[in-house]
Protein backbone atom coordinates (compact mmCIF):
# COMPACT_ATOMS: atom_id res chain seq x y z
CA UNK A 1 0.00 0.00 0.00
CA UNK A 2 2.92 2.25 0.91
CA UNK A 3 4.09 1.94 -2.92
CA UNK A 4 0.81 2.17 -4.22
CA UNK A 5 -0.13 5.50 -2.33
CA UNK A 6 3.59 6.85 -3.50
CA UNK A 7 2.70 6.20 -7.26
CA UNK A 8 -0.68 7.58 -6.49
CA UNK A 9 0.73 10.76 -5.09
CA UNK A 10 2.41 11.63 -9.01
CA UNK A 11 -1.40 12.39 -9.61
CA UNK A 12 -1.36 15.36 -7.25
CA UNK A 13 -0.52 18.41 -9.74
CA UNK A 14 -3.05 16.89 -12.34
CA UNK A 15 -6.10 17.28 -10.26
CA UNK A 16 -8.46 18.65 -12.96
CA UNK A 17 -7.87 15.70 -15.45
CA UNK A 18 -8.49 13.24 -12.35
CA UNK A 19 -11.71 14.76 -11.77
CA UNK A 20 -12.86 14.81 -15.31
CA UNK A 21 -12.19 11.47 -15.71
CA UNK A 22 -13.65 10.01 -12.76
CA UNK A 23 -16.60 12.08 -13.81
CA UNK A 24 -16.95 10.45 -17.19
CA UNK A 25 -16.28 7.42 -15.60
CA UNK A 26 -19.32 7.42 -13.05
CA UNK A 27 -21.65 8.64 -15.96
CA UNK A 28 -20.34 5.89 -18.12
CA UNK A 29 -21.08 3.44 -15.16
CA UNK A 30 -24.18 4.60 -14.87
CA UNK A 31 -25.63 4.67 -18.28
CA UNK A 32 -24.31 0.83 -18.12
CA UNK A 33 -27.24 0.40 -15.64
CA UNK A 34 -29.88 1.78 -17.81
CA UNK A 35 -30.36 -1.08 -20.42
CA UNK A 36 -31.07 -4.13 -18.89
CA UNK A 37 -33.84 -2.08 -16.79
CA UNK A 38 -35.36 -0.57 -20.76
CA UNK A 39 -35.40 -4.58 -21.72
CA UNK A 40 -37.36 -5.24 -18.47
CA UNK A 41 -39.94 -2.95 -19.94
CA UNK A 42 -39.77 -4.30 -23.44
CA UNK A 43 -40.09 -7.89 -22.12
CA UNK A 44 -43.25 -7.47 -19.82
CA UNK A 45 -45.10 -5.46 -22.12
CA UNK A 46 -44.37 -8.27 -24.82
CA UNK A 47 -45.40 -11.10 -22.26
CA UNK A 48 -48.38 -9.04 -21.67
CA UNK A 49 -49.38 -8.75 -24.92
CA UNK A 50 -49.31 -4.52 -24.51
CA UNK A 51 -50.01 -2.59 -28.04
CA UNK A 52 -49.34 0.35 -29.02
CA UNK A 53 -45.80 2.98 -29.69
CA UNK A 54 -44.99 2.86 -26.44
CA UNK A 55 -42.01 0.59 -26.76
CA UNK A 56 -40.63 1.78 -29.69
CA UNK A 57 -40.10 5.05 -27.72
CA UNK A 58 -38.49 2.32 -24.82
CA UNK A 59 -36.41 1.41 -27.72
CA UNK A 60 -35.35 4.93 -28.42
CA UNK A 61 -34.20 5.72 -25.20
CA UNK A 62 -32.10 2.21 -25.55
CA UNK A 63 -30.25 3.60 -28.37
CA UNK A 64 -29.62 6.50 -26.56
CA UNK A 65 -28.34 5.39 -23.04
CA UNK A 66 -26.03 2.74 -25.49
CA UNK A 67 -24.69 6.31 -27.36
CA UNK A 68 -24.45 8.19 -24.34
CA UNK A 69 -22.31 5.14 -22.41
CA UNK A 70 -20.04 4.91 -25.54
CA UNK A 71 -19.56 8.76 -26.03
CA UNK A 72 -18.92 9.53 -22.38
CA UNK A 73 -16.35 5.97 -22.53
CA UNK A 74 -15.04 7.82 -25.44
CA UNK A 75 -14.20 11.16 -23.71
CA UNK A 76 -12.90 9.01 -20.32
CA UNK A 77 -10.35 7.09 -22.37
CA UNK A 78 -9.14 10.27 -24.15
CA UNK A 79 -8.40 12.22 -20.70
CA UNK A 80 -7.04 9.21 -18.66
CA UNK A 81 -4.30 8.19 -22.09
CA UNK A 82 -3.61 12.30 -21.31
CA UNK A 83 -3.77 11.97 -17.68
CA UNK A 84 -1.30 8.96 -17.52
CA UNK A 85 1.69 10.45 -20.01
CA UNK A 86 1.91 13.08 -18.45
CA UNK A 87 2.54 10.85 -15.07
CA UNK A 88 4.70 8.86 -16.41
CA UNK A 89 6.73 11.26 -18.28
CA UNK A 90 7.33 12.95 -14.52
CA UNK A 91 7.74 9.52 -12.81
CA UNK A 92 10.26 8.79 -15.88
CA UNK A 93 11.88 11.96 -15.19
CA UNK A 94 11.68 11.82 -11.38
CA UNK A 95 13.86 8.31 -11.72
CA UNK A 96 16.54 9.62 -14.07
CA UNK A 97 16.96 13.24 -12.05
CA UNK A 98 17.34 10.74 -9.24
CA UNK A 99 20.32 8.85 -11.37
CA UNK A 100 22.35 12.16 -12.25
CA UNK A 101 22.14 12.93 -8.22
CA UNK A 102 23.58 9.73 -7.09
CA UNK A 103 27.30 9.20 -6.72
CA UNK A 104 29.55 7.57 -9.06
CA UNK A 105 30.06 4.41 -6.55
CA UNK A 106 26.34 3.74 -7.18
CA UNK A 107 27.38 2.84 -10.97
CA UNK A 108 30.40 1.48 -10.64
CA UNK A 109 28.68 -1.56 -8.37
CA UNK A 110 25.65 -2.29 -10.69
CA UNK A 111 25.57 -3.39 -14.37
CA UNK A 112 24.34 -0.59 -16.90
CA UNK A 113 21.63 -2.78 -18.67
CA UNK A 114 19.61 -3.35 -15.22
CA UNK A 115 19.45 0.60 -14.53
CA UNK A 116 18.37 0.93 -18.08
CA UNK A 117 16.04 -2.00 -17.28
CA UNK A 118 14.37 0.14 -14.29
CA UNK A 119 14.33 3.28 -15.73
CA UNK A 120 12.62 1.50 -19.48
CA UNK A 121 10.77 -1.42 -18.40
CA UNK A 122 9.68 -0.55 -14.98
CA UNK A 123 8.28 2.51 -15.35
CA UNK A 124 6.02 0.83 -18.26
CA UNK A 125 5.22 -1.28 -15.91
CA UNK A 126 3.98 0.96 -13.54
CA UNK A 127 2.29 3.10 -15.78
CA UNK A 128 -0.56 0.68 -16.34
CA UNK A 129 -1.39 1.34 -12.92
CA UNK A 130 -2.75 5.04 -15.01
CA UNK A 131 -3.95 3.43 -17.88
CA UNK A 132 -6.30 0.59 -16.70
CA UNK A 133 -5.53 0.24 -12.83
CA UNK A 134 -7.33 3.50 -11.67
CA UNK A 135 -10.16 3.66 -14.11
CA UNK A 136 -10.91 0.59 -13.70
CA UNK A 137 -10.98 -0.08 -10.09
CA UNK A 138 -13.40 3.35 -9.84
CA UNK A 139 -15.31 2.00 -12.65
CA UNK A 140 -15.58 -1.70 -10.62
CA UNK A 141 -16.91 -0.50 -7.59
CA UNK A 142 -19.47 2.08 -8.85
CA UNK A 143 -20.96 -0.25 -10.98
CA UNK A 144 -20.89 -3.39 -7.75
CA UNK A 145 -22.49 -0.75 -5.70
CA UNK A 146 -25.06 0.62 -8.29
CA UNK A 147 -26.00 -2.96 -9.43
CA UNK A 148 -26.30 -4.14 -5.86
CA UNK A 149 -28.88 -1.22 -5.13
CA UNK A 150 -30.44 -2.18 -7.96
CA UNK A 151 -30.69 -5.85 -7.46
CA UNK A 152 -32.18 -5.09 -3.98
CA UNK A 153 -34.19 -2.94 -5.33
CA UNK A 154 -35.63 -5.66 -7.93
CA UNK A 155 -35.76 -8.54 -5.56
CA UNK A 156 -34.18 -8.52 -1.88
CA UNK A 157 -34.12 -12.67 -1.99
CA UNK A 158 -32.62 -13.28 -5.61
CA UNK A 159 -30.23 -10.37 -4.41
CA UNK A 160 -28.94 -12.20 -1.44
CA UNK A 161 -28.47 -15.41 -3.20
CA UNK A 162 -26.25 -13.86 -5.79
CA UNK A 163 -23.42 -12.89 -2.93
CA UNK A 164 -23.05 -16.45 -2.38
CA UNK A 165 -20.06 -17.02 -4.31
CA UNK A 166 -18.61 -13.28 -2.63
CA UNK A 167 -16.42 -14.51 0.09
CA UNK A 168 -15.42 -17.14 -1.74
CA UNK A 169 -14.04 -14.23 -4.85
CA UNK A 170 -12.21 -12.91 -1.66
CA UNK A 171 -10.50 -15.60 0.15
CA UNK A 172 -9.20 -16.48 -3.69
CA UNK A 173 -8.07 -12.89 -4.08
CA UNK A 174 -6.21 -12.55 -0.95
CA UNK A 175 -4.35 -16.02 -1.62
CA UNK A 176 -3.47 -14.86 -5.02
CA UNK A 177 -1.70 -11.47 -3.90
CA UNK A 178 0.48 -12.87 -1.69
CA UNK A 179 1.47 -15.43 -3.78
CA UNK A 180 1.71 -13.24 -7.05
CA UNK A 181 3.85 -10.29 -4.63
CA UNK A 182 6.80 -12.41 -4.70
CA UNK A 183 6.88 -14.23 -8.10
CA UNK A 184 6.92 -10.64 -9.56
CA UNK A 185 9.59 -9.73 -7.97
CA UNK A 186 11.71 -12.53 -9.04
CA UNK A 187 10.29 -12.15 -12.51
CA UNK A 188 11.63 -8.14 -12.37
CA UNK A 189 14.89 -8.92 -11.13
CA UNK A 190 15.31 -11.69 -13.40
CA UNK A 191 14.77 -9.20 -16.45
CA UNK A 192 16.84 -6.88 -15.35
CA UNK A 193 19.81 -9.61 -15.09
CA UNK A 194 18.74 -10.75 -18.73
CA UNK A 195 18.86 -6.86 -20.01
CA UNK A 196 22.32 -6.57 -18.24
CA UNK A 197 23.90 -9.52 -19.68
CA UNK A 198 22.60 -7.90 -23.53
CA UNK A 199 23.78 -4.33 -22.52
CA UNK A 200 27.39 -5.82 -21.73
CA UNK A 201 27.27 -8.21 -24.78
CA UNK A 202 25.94 -5.30 -27.28
CA UNK A 203 28.41 -2.72 -25.93
CA UNK A 204 31.72 -5.69 -25.71
CA UNK A 205 31.17 -7.21 -29.46
CA UNK A 206 34.25 -6.06 -30.60
CA UNK A 207 35.73 -8.37 -27.96
CA UNK A 208 33.67 -11.27 -28.65
CA UNK A 209 34.31 -10.95 -32.42
CA UNK A 210 37.91 -11.07 -31.36
CA UNK A 211 38.18 -13.72 -29.31
CA UNK A 212 35.47 -15.75 -31.38
CA UNK A 213 33.04 -15.96 -28.09
CA UNK A 214 30.02 -15.95 -30.13
CA UNK A 215 28.62 -19.40 -28.88
CA UNK A 216 29.95 -18.22 -24.82
CA UNK A 217 27.60 -15.23 -25.51
CA UNK A 218 24.10 -16.68 -26.64
CA UNK A 219 24.87 -19.44 -23.43
CA UNK A 220 25.40 -16.84 -21.22
CA UNK A 221 22.34 -14.99 -22.85
CA UNK A 222 19.72 -18.31 -23.25
CA UNK A 223 20.22 -19.04 -19.62
CA UNK A 224 19.42 -15.56 -17.82
CA UNK A 225 16.45 -15.59 -20.71
CA UNK A 226 15.18 -18.72 -19.82
CA UNK A 227 15.75 -18.07 -16.34
CA UNK A 228 13.38 -15.23 -17.04
CA UNK A 229 10.58 -17.09 -19.15
CA UNK A 230 10.81 -19.89 -16.56
CA UNK A 231 9.80 -17.21 -14.15
CA UNK A 232 7.25 -15.45 -16.32
CA UNK A 233 5.68 -19.04 -16.73
CA UNK A 234 5.72 -19.73 -13.24
CA UNK A 235 3.50 -16.59 -12.67
CA UNK A 236 1.11 -17.46 -15.64
CA UNK A 237 0.44 -20.49 -13.97
CA UNK A 238 -0.61 -18.81 -10.88
CA UNK A 239 -3.05 -16.69 -13.31
CA UNK A 240 -4.03 -20.00 -14.78
CA UNK A 241 -5.62 -21.27 -11.80
CA UNK A 242 -6.53 -18.50 -10.14
CA UNK A 243 -8.90 -16.30 -13.66
CA UNK A 244 -10.69 -19.30 -14.50
CA UNK A 245 -11.33 -20.74 -10.96
CA UNK A 246 -12.79 -17.22 -10.14
CA UNK A 247 -14.97 -17.02 -13.44
CA UNK A 248 -16.16 -20.15 -12.72
CA UNK A 249 -17.42 -19.52 -9.02
CA UNK A 250 -19.05 -16.42 -10.90
CA UNK A 251 -20.78 -18.35 -13.63
CA UNK A 252 -21.97 -21.04 -10.51
CA UNK A 253 -23.80 -17.94 -9.11
CA UNK A 254 -25.13 -17.29 -12.41
CA UNK A 255 -26.67 -20.73 -12.48
CA UNK A 256 -27.91 -20.75 -9.09
CA UNK A 257 -30.17 -17.31 -9.64
CA UNK A 258 -31.69 -18.90 -12.57
CA UNK A 259 -32.60 -22.31 -11.30
CA UNK A 260 -34.04 -19.92 -8.14
CA UNK A 261 -35.89 -17.27 -10.52
CA UNK A 262 -37.49 -20.11 -12.49
CA UNK A 263 -39.35 -20.89 -9.03
CA UNK A 264 -40.41 -17.62 -8.34
CA UNK A 265 -41.66 -16.81 -12.00
CA UNK A 266 -43.57 -19.80 -11.82
CA UNK A 267 -44.85 -19.00 -8.34
CA UNK A 268 -45.88 -15.43 -9.76
CA UNK A 269 -43.58 -13.59 -7.50
CA UNK A 270 -41.61 -11.71 -9.89
CA UNK A 271 -42.18 -10.93 -13.97
CA UNK A 272 -39.98 -12.78 -16.72
CA UNK A 273 -38.65 -9.27 -17.28
CA UNK A 274 -37.45 -8.90 -13.61
CA UNK A 275 -35.85 -12.33 -14.00
CA UNK A 276 -34.59 -11.09 -17.49
CA UNK A 277 -32.92 -7.58 -16.11
CA UNK A 278 -31.76 -9.48 -12.94
CA UNK A 279 -29.78 -11.93 -15.04
CA UNK A 280 -28.67 -8.78 -17.25
CA UNK A 281 -27.37 -6.93 -14.09
CA UNK A 282 -26.18 -9.78 -12.42
CA UNK A 283 -23.52 -10.31 -15.66
CA UNK A 284 -22.71 -6.84 -15.26
CA UNK A 285 -22.49 -7.52 -11.62
CA UNK A 286 -19.99 -10.48 -11.87
CA UNK A 287 -17.97 -8.10 -14.54
CA UNK A 288 -16.30 -5.53 -12.36
CA UNK A 289 -15.46 -8.41 -10.04
CA UNK A 290 -13.27 -10.82 -12.80
CA UNK A 291 -12.10 -7.06 -13.76
CA UNK A 292 -11.04 -6.30 -10.28
CA UNK A 293 -9.21 -10.21 -10.33
CA UNK A 294 -6.95 -8.64 -13.78
CA UNK A 295 -6.34 -5.29 -11.81
CA UNK A 296 -5.18 -7.45 -9.01
CA UNK A 297 -3.17 -9.36 -11.58
CA UNK A 298 -1.49 -5.93 -13.13
CA UNK A 299 -1.60 -4.53 -9.83
CA UNK A 300 0.98 -7.17 -8.13
CA UNK A 301 3.22 -6.55 -11.39
CA UNK A 302 2.95 -2.82 -11.78
CA UNK A 303 4.14 -2.81 -7.38
CA UNK A 304 6.75 -5.18 -8.11
CA UNK A 305 7.97 -2.47 -10.70
CA UNK A 306 7.43 0.41 -8.15
CA UNK A 307 9.20 -0.54 -5.49
CA UNK A 308 12.07 -1.40 -7.68
CA UNK A 309 12.15 2.27 -9.14
CA UNK A 310 11.47 3.93 -5.67
CA UNK A 311 14.78 2.29 -4.85
CA UNK A 312 16.68 4.35 -7.16
CA UNK A 313 14.11 7.67 -6.07
CA UNK A 314 15.24 6.67 -2.32
CA UNK A 315 19.14 5.77 -2.98
CA UNK A 316 21.51 8.65 -0.90
CA UNK A 317 24.57 9.36 -3.11
CA UNK A 318 28.17 8.43 -1.43
CA UNK A 319 28.56 11.99 -2.26
CA UNK A 320 26.69 14.96 -0.83
CA UNK A 321 25.99 18.50 -1.64
CA UNK A 322 26.94 20.45 1.20
CA UNK A 323 23.96 21.75 3.37
CA UNK A 324 24.87 25.56 2.65
CA UNK A 325 27.50 25.42 -0.17
CA UNK A 326 30.36 28.39 -0.66
CA UNK A 327 30.23 29.29 -4.53
CA UNK A 328 32.95 31.93 -5.02
CA UNK A 329 32.36 34.68 -7.47
CA UNK A 330 35.06 33.75 -9.78
CA UNK A 331 36.88 30.51 -10.64
CA UNK A 332 39.57 29.37 -8.75
CA UNK A 333 43.45 30.24 -9.22
CA UNK A 334 44.13 26.39 -8.97
CA UNK A 335 46.08 26.15 -5.84
CA UNK A 336 45.12 21.89 -4.47
CA UNK A 337 46.44 20.89 -1.51
CA UNK A 338 46.07 17.25 -0.42
CA UNK A 339 46.09 16.65 3.28
CA UNK A 340 46.68 13.74 4.97
CA UNK A 341 44.58 11.62 2.83
CA UNK A 342 43.05 8.07 3.35
CA UNK A 343 41.25 6.14 1.54
CA UNK A 344 39.02 2.73 1.02
CA UNK A 345 36.75 1.62 -1.85
CA UNK A 346 36.36 -1.50 0.51
CA UNK A 347 35.67 -1.44 4.17
CA UNK A 348 39.06 -2.60 6.09
CA UNK A 349 41.07 -2.49 2.65
CA UNK A 350 42.68 0.90 2.30
CA UNK A 351 44.34 2.48 -1.15
CA UNK A 352 45.85 5.28 0.77
CA UNK A 353 47.50 6.00 3.60
CA UNK A 354 48.34 9.76 4.46
CA UNK A 355 49.08 11.39 1.81
CA UNK A 356 49.95 14.82 1.58
CA UNK A 357 51.06 17.14 -0.96
CA UNK A 358 50.27 20.74 -2.44
CA UNK A 359 50.22 22.17 -6.14
CA UNK A 360 50.70 25.62 -6.82
CA UNK A 361 48.90 27.88 -9.08
CA UNK A 362 50.17 26.97 -12.64
CA UNK A 363 52.11 24.22 -11.63
CA UNK A 364 52.35 21.10 -13.25
CA UNK A 365 52.25 18.20 -11.34
CA UNK A 366 53.15 14.67 -12.22
CA UNK A 367 51.37 11.24 -10.65
CA UNK A 368 53.95 8.73 -11.07
CA UNK A 369 53.90 4.58 -9.78
CA UNK A 370 52.85 1.25 -10.72
CA UNK A 371 49.34 0.24 -11.38
CA UNK A 372 47.53 0.45 -8.02
CA UNK A 373 49.70 2.87 -6.21
CA UNK A 374 46.43 5.17 -5.99
CA UNK A 375 46.87 7.72 -8.35
CA UNK A 376 43.93 7.53 -10.58
CA UNK A 377 42.00 7.54 -6.71
CA UNK A 378 43.54 11.13 -6.20
CA UNK A 379 41.86 12.46 -9.18
CA UNK A 380 38.61 10.96 -8.29
CA UNK A 381 38.85 12.29 -4.60
CA UNK A 382 39.78 15.79 -6.19
CA UNK A 383 37.06 15.96 -8.66
CA UNK A 384 35.09 14.48 -5.72
CA UNK A 385 33.70 11.21 -7.16
CA UNK A 386 34.33 9.74 -3.81
CA UNK A 387 35.26 11.59 -0.50
CA UNK A 388 38.42 10.54 1.24
CA UNK A 389 37.46 8.42 4.45
CA UNK A 390 39.83 10.90 6.72
CA UNK A 391 41.89 13.96 5.98
CA UNK A 392 40.60 16.59 3.20
CA UNK A 393 41.42 18.17 -0.58
CA UNK A 394 41.28 21.80 -0.56
CA UNK A 395 41.14 24.12 -3.41
CA UNK A 396 42.32 27.56 -2.81
CA UNK A 397 41.46 26.82 0.76
CA UNK A 398 38.18 25.93 0.55
CA UNK A 399 37.87 22.41 1.53
CA UNK A 400 36.35 20.10 -1.44
CA UNK A 401 32.91 19.30 1.07
CA UNK A 402 31.95 22.90 1.26
CA UNK A 403 32.08 23.62 -2.54
CA UNK A 404 29.06 23.27 -4.83
CA UNK A 405 29.24 20.46 -6.51
CA UNK A 406 28.16 21.97 -9.92
CA UNK A 407 30.92 24.78 -9.10
CA UNK A 408 33.76 22.77 -8.34
CA UNK A 409 33.57 20.12 -11.47
CA UNK A 410 33.45 23.37 -13.80
CA UNK A 411 36.77 24.24 -12.44
CA UNK A 412 38.21 20.61 -13.47
CA UNK A 413 38.69 19.39 -16.93
CA UNK A 414 39.23 15.88 -17.57
CA UNK A 415 40.86 14.18 -20.39
CA UNK A 416 40.76 10.36 -19.85
CA UNK A 417 42.65 7.23 -21.26
CA UNK A 418 39.64 6.11 -23.33
CA UNK A 419 37.28 9.46 -23.62
CA UNK A 420 33.61 8.93 -24.01
CA UNK A 421 32.07 10.15 -27.05
CA UNK A 422 28.60 10.28 -27.23
CA UNK A 423 26.50 9.15 -30.33
CA UNK A 424 26.04 12.24 -32.20
CA UNK A 425 28.32 14.49 -34.17
CA UNK A 426 31.57 16.04 -34.22
CA UNK A 427 29.94 19.49 -32.87
CA UNK A 428 28.05 18.23 -30.13
CA UNK A 429 30.37 16.27 -28.98
CA UNK A 430 32.74 19.15 -28.40
CA UNK A 431 29.89 21.32 -27.51
CA UNK A 432 29.46 19.13 -24.27
CA UNK A 433 32.28 21.69 -22.89
CA UNK A 434 30.36 24.33 -23.18
CA UNK A 435 26.74 23.89 -23.98
CA UNK A 436 26.07 28.07 -25.15
CA UNK A 437 29.25 27.69 -27.22
CA UNK A 438 28.67 29.09 -30.87
CA UNK A 439 29.94 27.47 -33.85
CA UNK A 440 32.83 29.84 -34.00
CA UNK A 441 34.01 28.72 -30.75
CA UNK A 442 33.98 24.82 -31.61
CA UNK A 443 35.90 25.93 -34.40
CA UNK A 444 38.44 27.58 -32.71
CA UNK A 445 38.44 24.56 -29.60
CA UNK A 446 39.14 21.95 -32.60
CA UNK A 447 41.78 23.92 -33.73
CA UNK A 448 43.63 24.42 -30.27
CA UNK A 449 43.22 21.13 -29.93
CA UNK A 450 44.80 19.91 -33.67
CA UNK A 451 41.62 18.03 -34.11
CA UNK A 452 40.30 20.26 -36.90
CA UNK A 453 42.46 19.06 -40.05
CA UNK A 454 40.96 15.76 -39.63
CA UNK A 455 37.45 16.88 -38.74
CA UNK A 456 37.13 19.69 -42.26
CA UNK A 457 38.25 15.66 -44.00
CA UNK A 458 34.91 13.94 -42.78
CA UNK A 459 32.08 13.38 -44.99
CA UNK A 460 30.29 16.12 -43.25
CA UNK A 461 32.90 18.10 -41.07
CA UNK A 462 31.96 19.22 -37.49
CA UNK A 463 27.91 17.70 -38.28
CA UNK A 464 29.57 14.18 -38.63
CA UNK A 465 28.16 11.26 -36.61
CA UNK A 466 30.73 9.28 -35.16
CA UNK A 467 28.68 6.22 -34.11
CA UNK A 468 28.43 5.25 -30.08
CA UNK A 469 31.58 5.86 -28.44
CA UNK A 470 33.33 7.80 -31.49
CA UNK A 471 33.58 4.15 -32.94
CA UNK A 472 33.30 5.85 -36.55
CA UNK A 473 37.13 7.80 -35.13
CA UNK A 474 40.49 6.54 -34.29
CA UNK A 475 41.78 6.68 -31.15
CA UNK A 476 43.81 10.01 -31.58
CA UNK A 477 40.83 11.43 -33.44
CA UNK A 478 38.72 10.66 -30.32
CA UNK A 479 41.45 12.08 -27.97
CA UNK A 480 42.18 15.34 -29.98
CA UNK A 481 37.94 15.76 -29.80
CA UNK A 482 38.04 15.22 -25.69
CA UNK A 483 40.98 17.72 -25.70
CA UNK A 484 38.61 20.07 -27.77
CA UNK A 485 35.44 19.65 -24.85
CA UNK A 486 38.00 20.57 -22.31
CA UNK A 487 39.70 23.71 -24.28
CA UNK A 488 36.16 25.41 -24.82
CA UNK A 489 35.35 24.22 -20.62
CA UNK A 490 38.51 26.28 -20.20
CA UNK A 491 38.89 25.57 -16.90
CA UNK A 492 41.36 27.04 -14.46
CA UNK A 493 42.73 23.11 -13.47
CA UNK A 494 43.14 19.93 -16.13
CA UNK A 495 43.72 16.35 -15.33
CA UNK A 496 44.89 14.40 -17.97
CA UNK A 497 44.38 10.18 -16.88
CA UNK A 498 46.71 8.18 -19.11
CA UNK A 499 45.53 10.35 -21.99
CA UNK A 500 48.38 9.40 -24.57
CA UNK A 501 48.94 5.86 -23.25
CA UNK A 502 46.77 4.48 -26.03
CA UNK A 503 47.79 5.99 -29.22
CA UNK A 504 50.78 5.11 -31.59
CA UNK A 505 53.84 7.27 -31.59
CA UNK A 506 52.92 9.89 -34.29
CA UNK A 507 49.49 10.38 -32.77
CA UNK A 508 50.90 11.06 -29.15
CA UNK A 509 53.09 13.75 -30.66
CA UNK A 510 49.98 15.55 -32.25
CA UNK A 511 48.13 14.69 -28.89
CA UNK A 512 51.52 16.35 -26.90
CA UNK A 513 51.21 19.69 -28.60
CA UNK A 514 47.47 20.36 -27.85
CA UNK A 515 48.43 19.35 -24.42
CA UNK A 516 50.90 21.45 -24.23
CA UNK A 517 48.68 24.53 -25.56
CA UNK A 518 45.88 22.89 -22.90
CA UNK A 519 48.12 22.87 -20.11
CA UNK A 520 49.18 26.69 -20.37
CA UNK A 521 48.76 28.94 -17.60
CA UNK A 522 46.91 26.20 -15.83
CA UNK A 523 47.25 23.61 -12.88
CA UNK A 524 47.91 20.35 -14.11
CA UNK A 525 47.37 17.54 -13.03
CA UNK A 526 49.09 14.60 -15.11
CA UNK A 527 48.75 10.38 -14.75
CA UNK A 528 50.88 8.57 -17.30
CA UNK A 529 52.53 5.10 -17.20
CA UNK A 530 54.85 6.09 -19.53
CA UNK A 531 57.34 8.23 -17.51
CA UNK A 532 59.12 9.41 -20.54
CA UNK A 533 56.14 11.99 -21.36
CA UNK A 534 56.60 13.25 -17.51
CA UNK A 535 59.57 15.00 -17.79
CA UNK A 536 58.45 18.13 -18.31
CA UNK A 537 56.17 18.13 -15.47
CA UNK A 538 57.11 21.20 -12.61
CA UNK A 539 57.18 17.96 -10.34
CA UNK A 540 56.98 14.14 -10.09
CA UNK A 541 55.43 12.98 -6.96
CA UNK A 542 56.02 9.38 -6.59
CA UNK A 543 53.21 6.45 -4.87
CA UNK A 544 54.23 3.03 -3.86
CA UNK A 545 50.86 1.28 -2.56
CA UNK A 546 49.22 4.06 -1.55
CA UNK A 547 51.86 6.17 0.29
CA UNK A 548 53.64 9.01 -1.45
CA UNK A 549 57.48 7.86 -1.22
CA UNK A 550 59.14 10.59 -3.03
CA UNK A 551 58.75 13.99 -4.76
CA UNK A 552 61.19 16.07 -6.93
CA UNK A 553 61.24 17.22 -10.58
CA UNK A 554 62.55 14.57 -13.22
CA UNK A 555 66.63 15.65 -12.90
CA UNK A 556 66.09 15.23 -9.08
CA UNK A 557 64.75 12.03 -9.03
CA UNK A 558 66.57 9.91 -11.70
CA UNK A 559 69.52 10.28 -9.60
CA UNK A 560 70.69 7.88 -7.53
CA UNK A 561 68.44 4.62 -6.03
CA UNK A 562 65.01 6.29 -5.95
CA UNK A 563 61.86 4.36 -6.76
CA UNK A 564 61.00 6.88 -9.47
CA UNK A 565 64.71 6.00 -10.99
CA UNK A 566 64.10 2.24 -10.46
CA UNK A 567 60.98 2.58 -12.72
CA UNK A 568 62.45 4.96 -15.27
CA UNK A 569 65.04 2.62 -15.60
CA UNK A 570 62.99 -0.89 -16.04
CA UNK A 571 60.68 1.12 -18.58
CA UNK A 572 63.76 1.92 -21.13
CA UNK A 573 65.31 -1.46 -20.01
CA UNK A 574 68.20 -0.10 -18.42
Amino acid sequence: MKSLLRVLGYLKPYKPYVAWTLGFAILTTLLDLVPPWLIKIIVDQLVEEQSGSAIYWVVLVLVLSYFGRNFSNYKRIRLNNELEQKVVFDLRSHVYRSLQKLSLKYYENRATGEIMSRVNDDVTYVERIFIDGIEQLVTAVLTLIGITIIMFFLHWKLALASMIPIPLLILGAWKYTFKAHDLYHMVRERAAKMNGILQDTISGMKETFAFNRQNHEIERFEKRSDAYCKGTLEVMKLWAYYSPSMMFLGSMGTVLIVLYGIGLVRGGEITVGTLVAFIGYLALFYTPINQLHSLNHMLQHALASSERLFEIIDAQPEVKEPENPVVPSIHVRGHIDFRDIHFSYVEGKEVLHGVSFDIEPGETIALAGHTGSGKSTLVKLLMRFYDPTAGEVRIDGYPLRELSLSYLREQIGLVSQEPFLFNGTVADNIRYGNLEASDEDIRRAAKAANAAGFIEKLPNGYDTLIGERGVKLSGGERHRLAIARVFLKDPPIVVLDEATASVDSETELQIKSALGELMAHRTTLIIAHRLSTLEDADRIVVLQEGTLVESGTHEDLIQGNTSYANLFRSQLHL
